[in-house]
């Protein structure tokens, strides 16, 4: 028996069909690998949404993002750090949208990773809210790039997993956990 209000994203799935619900999800859907990633995070969805709708906001919890310089409503160009020191970079423009509740993007041609993606926002009630992000997205180099960028921790799916963590901690705490030693800690060993 299929539990019709799985909180997992359909890219999880062991379902032969969830596959082509992610897809037909993506509106211009670019990209054959595709990524899904949840979490729950204790906060109110139109707060969450809000906070990710400025995409300027994105580089604070995104490990991998240089920057996103905002064109306009609807495109962003993104600069996001590479296997070996490399950056690729792109336009993505929000094909679809409603408030507090999704986003949808897809790259603009010539894009150096082609990709797409959505990003829901759904009440969890007294928990917050479950976020879950789908991409897609052709890895340069194909499967070879793939296995390149997972060993340089830059895969897409050990980013998604990362970021909504850093996601999570940022909108309830307001900061991100990290084991770095700040400054202080440094001057206090004599380094």
């Amino acid at each position: 028996m299929t539990d019709a209000h799985d909180d997992a994203p359909a890219a999880t799935s062991k379902r032969r069909d969830a596959a082509d619900t992610v897809t037909e999800s993506l509106i211009e859907g670019q990209g054959s690998s595709v990524v899904g990633r949840s979490v729950t995070i204790n906060r109110p969805a139109s707060e969450l949404y809000a906070y990710f709708r400025d995409f300027t906001n994105l580089p604070h919890f995104m490990e991998n993002v240089v920057s996103i310089e905002v064109t306009d409503d609807k495109v962003s160009h993104w600069t996001v750090k590479a296997p070996a020191g490399a950056t690729v970079e792109w336009d993505a423009r929000v094909t679809q949208e409603e408030p507090d509740r999704f986003i949808a993007w897809t790259s603009e041609p010539g894009a150096d990773v082609a990709n797409s993606g959505r990003i829901e926002f759904r009440d969890a009630g007294e928990r917050g809210t479950v976020v879950t992000v789908t991409i897609a997205y052709d890895p340069p180099g194909g499967v070879i790039g793939k296995v390149i960028a997972k060993m340089f921790q830059r895969e897409p799916a050990i980013q998604a997993r990362r970021d909504l963590r850093r996601f999570k901690q940022l909108m309830e705490t307001g900061e991100i956990a990290t084991p770095a030693m700040n400054p202080k800690q440094y001057e206090e060993m004599g380094l």
